[in-house]
């Protein structure tokens, strides 16, 4: 896979000016800056922090770089396009984003309630933006400067780029380009696709006629020329399941004389009536020229199979090496999606990440704290991609599959930077990672086994054979990072795969005795294989392996350290038996969990389909597949989560109410070996049922002492 690099451009003219300090906010700063103009305008629903992990700061210091002139405008008030125009128009284009997170699942709980804070606002003020902010500021845009192109990104954008499942609207949805009536929109991590597009922009090309552009998806008429059409619908059949299709075209006929010629005349004699088939290769297809044709907006809305089906083909269509265009109708428009992007080489992401960030928020916020910032200030991205795909996970839709590393020479640049440039650094860095912690340039043994791969995960069922698990780089890198003068501790804060770690008995024992704070939070998800099995997560036995490292190598280095594990309550194939068991585990393992995520449906996640569909797109989905129990009641989903705070005296009535109609009555009682009391502590405090019933909570009845009873 061949892709121009992205320093090999020739820089737009503006690069005279040089880098700004920081992007300019305001007229004033882009006066300071000799400015007459912004070519390019960012709007996100982030505050601006100068920082590579705030997508705007990466994606404008990119441009910057290119020779463009770049103006953000952060968090702007949507409610009329006055805070649109404060910069300007710009010469290019608009680029909008609702910023690092889903605008929907940054504003609500997965029980749809509004959050009291938001973490990329400073002093984590709620409300700073709007519910579904890419269709919001895209409007305002267009109200402001109605000829700009409008170019749309990000994660929001990313994950309805097709016709996806709303959970806070319980409907099936339009793509995203439909709605914000944005010119082009760039899915994935798009700093190739951004680079190309904005060159040709800048060189005159109009942006409706830029179609060729992997990593892009935009509206079109009809089929181009030269191009064939697949239906979806052939290639993976909702229904009845038929026979497996031959590769090969295949005529039937009786052996008689007729088909007896010399070209094709047996060389045995045959029975009468024997049938005779005609094998004729077909041609091979150019899957480049090929399009897959989804099922049309209407269709799937109607149809939670037919959703199902289409979100198993997309992820079936992921791979850069082998996916095709795909296409799925929006009334009298198609919505055309070209092939992933060719993934970032460890040259190109050192080129990203080496950027004169500021590495701190624009002074416009002054003293204020910015949650998101503090969190990752002191912190350094090593990677990116997932190579899980965790059902229920949005990284690998976003990101993809093929791990994107940089350089060790530039990681341990960027640790020096942190030392020498952030205020309020006292030697620890709080995490080398990325989405996973240690899949730092592991990568499959062949190239080209990888561009043929059409599987979902490397490592579910189990850690492909072709996966090259050597965890040595990573090794070497923490080595040397904790080595560098100035620095106390290095933390590991991303997500680990333990499945993957235990492949590397030397990896475990690095963490294990530098890199491990007293806790390390793994996240099994859950303890039941029914479940796991949906979400594409390995069984308690690689958890059990990796605690048993763990702790040994714990104690061998003269230390009490605890593994804290994570869970999902409500996950699609979840049934109370499976919660009951889990909780069974927890209280076995004494674990007493105070954070559990309660499961959300994110658009565009196979989780989601599952959800919305009760199918299984893992397998092909046919109408008479079996159904997956989905936990949609919102007293079951509350439910799921008190079995895993089973602890919290809130949840007892409720689940001494699911244990009876469970059958589990003998769970109930003030033994070491039941899993709740029977007693309730004294409150006034309301309690609800698994009913929804309001409840009073009684006092546990108090023994009187001997002495109190003599004198009662």
């Amino acid at each position: 896979m061949l892709a121009k690099p992205l320093n090999t451009y020739r820089p737009y003219w503006a690069k005279r000016f040089g880098p700004a300090p920081i992007l300019p906010m305001s007229r004033a700063e882009m006066d300071a800056l000799g400015w007459d103009s912004c070519d390019i305008i960012l709007v996100t629903g982030d505050a601006y922090v100068d920082h590579p992990s705030f997508g705007m700061a990466l994606v404008g210091r990119l441009l910057e770089a290119q020779g463009f002139r770049v103006g953000i405008i952060a968090q702007p008030d949507w409610q009329n396009a006055n805070a649109f125009k404060v910069l300007g128009k710009p010469n290019l284009y608009f680029g909008v984003t609702a910023g690092n997170m889903d605008s929907m699942v940054n504003r609500y709980t997965a029980d749809r309630k509004i959050r009291s804070d938001d973490a990329y606002t400073p002093d984590a003020a709620a409300n700073k933006r709007p519910d579904r902010a890419v269709l919001v500021y895209s409007q305002r845009c267009r109200e402001a400067f109605p000829d700009v192109p409008l170019i749309v990104g990000s994660i929001e954008a990313s994950l309805r780029r097709i016709a996806h499942y709303d959970y806070w609207s319980d409907k099936v949805r339009r793509s995203i380009l439909v709605d914000s009536k944005a010119d082009i929109l760039l899915y994935g991590n798009a700093e190739r696709a951004l680079v190309e597009l904005t060159h040709r922009i800048a060189k005159g090309e109009k942006v409706a006629d830029i179609q060729d552009i992997r990593g892009t998806a935009f509206l079109r008429k009809r089929l181009p020329e030269g191009w064939s059409e697949i239906e979806s619908t052939k290639l993976d059949r909702p229904g009845t399941i038929d026979k497996p299709v031959d590769p090969y075209e295949m005529k039937m006929g009786k052996a008689d004389a007729s088909c007896a010629t010399d070209e094709n005349k047996p060389k045995t004699d045959l029975p009468a009536g024997t049938n005779v088939i005609e094998i004729v290769r077909k041609p091979k297809a150019d899957r480049g020229r090929q399009v897959v044709r989804l099922p049309d907006y209407e269709a799937v809305a109607q149809d939670p199979v037919l959703y199902a089906h289409a979100s198993r083909v997309l992820h079936l269509e992921a791979n850069p090496g082998n996916a095709r265009a795909l296409v799925q109708k929006h009334g009298d428009r198609e919505v055309w999606l070209n092939p992933p992007p060719i993934p970032l080489t460890t040259k190109e992401m050192d080129y990203v990440y080496d950027m004169p960030y500021a590495r701190k928020p624009h002074p416009i916020y002054k003293n204020a704290k910015i949650p998101a910032w503090d969190m990752i200030r002191f912190s350094v991205n090593i990677m990116r991609g997932c190579f899980g795909g965790c059902t229920f996970c949005s990284i690998t839709e976003h990101e993809g599959r093929i791990i994107q590393s940089r350089s060790e020479e530039s990681i341990l640049k960027e640790v020096e930077e942190i030392r020498d440039k952030v205020e309020g650094f006292t030697g620890v860095i709080s995490d080398l990672g990325g989405p996973t912690a240690n899949m730092y340039r592991i990568a499959c043994k062949s190239e080209k086994i990888e561009q043929s791969c059409r599987k979902l995960s490397c490592v579910y069922p189990g850690i492909c054979e072709n996966l090259n698990t050597d965890h040595s780089a990573l090794i070497q890198l923490y080595r040397k990072a904790r080595a560098i003068k100035g620095v106390k501790k290095i933390l590991i804060g991303s997500g680990l795969r333990y499945d993957l770690a235990v492949k590397s008995p030397e990896y475990v024992k690095e963490l294990v005795q530098h890199h491990v704070g007293g806790y390390l939070k793994i996240a099994p998800e859950h303890s039941e294989e029914n479940v796991l099995s949906k979400m594409m997560k390995p069984g308690m036995g690689a958890y059990d392996e990796f605690k048993v490292m763990f702790e040994k190598f714990s104690a061998e280095a003269g230390k009490k350290q605890y593994l804290i594990p994570y869970f999902i309550a409500a996950h699609p194939g979840t049934t109370d038996e499976d919660m009951l068991n889990l909780a069974l585990w927890l209280k076995k393992y004494d674990f007493k969990l105070d954070q559990v995520q309660t499961f959300t449906p994110t658009p565009m996640a196979m989780a989601t389909a599952m959800y919305h569909s009760g199918k299984n797109p893992l397998r092909k989905v046919t109408a008479d597949s079996d159904d997956v129990p989905i936990p949609k009641a919102g007293n079951v989903r509350k439910l799921h989560k008190a079995f895993i705070r089973f602890h919290d005296p809130n949840n007892w009535p409720m689940l001494r109410e699911a244990l009876k109609k469970m059958g589990r009555a003998d769970l109930i009682g003030n033994g070491k070996h039941h899993l709740i009391p029977a007693w309730q502590p004294l409150s006034t405090k309301p309690i609800t049922t698994v009913r929804g019933e309001k409840l009073e909570r009684t006092s546990r009845p108090r023994r009187v002492s001997e002495s109190k009873r003599k004198y009662s």
